[in-house]
């Protein structure tokens, strides 16, 4: 699997959709990611994947990361993590019977079209490496033109 398309399954990333990135992102739904690897994504748009997407991302995975989903109201203020940590052992022993935790509604994806990958890679020289793949059609067929950018 190329490196682009390894990217592309990292686009994808999960929240409360009322978090305030949940909330910005309704309100301007363009984004670049930078990995701490030297990797930018630039995109066009970003969209909030299906739900069933996001209900079978959900329960793959850990259990207590998806019982962490449901006692965090992400970006609220709380009284004391005393109250998350009540609430989460209450759940826990709700679904010790390793019932199905049901994925919560205001919980789900975001998927950021990329329309250029850019990895970088310093060098002592200050002449550092910079290539940009871009998708683009050759003979009707999708493919990455990959271009040097000058540091």
């Amino acid at each position: 699997m190329n490196i682009c398309v390894q990217l592309l399954q990292l686009l994808c990333r999960y929240t409360n959709y009322e978090s305030q990135k949940a909330r910005e992102l309704s309100e301007n739904p363009y984004a670049s990611l930078l990995f701490h690897w030297m990797v930018r994504v630039e995109g066009w748009d970003v969209q909030k994947v299906s739900d069933e997407e996001s209900e079978q991302y959900f329960h793959s995975r850990p259990r207590g990361s998806q019982i962490g989903a449901i006692v965090s109201k992400q970006s609220t203020v709380v009284p004391g993590r005393h109250v998350l940590h009540q609430k989460y052992k209450e759940l826990e022993q709700k679904y010790a019977d390793g019932s199905l935790i049901p994925k919560p509604k205001n919980w789900g994806g975001y998927r950021l079209t990329p329309h250029a990958f850019e990895f970088w890679q310093g060098q002592k020289s200050r002449l550092h490496d910079r290539l940009r793949y871009s998708p683009c059609e050759i003979n009707e067929q999708k493919v990455w033109k990959v271009e040097r950018l000058a540091p």
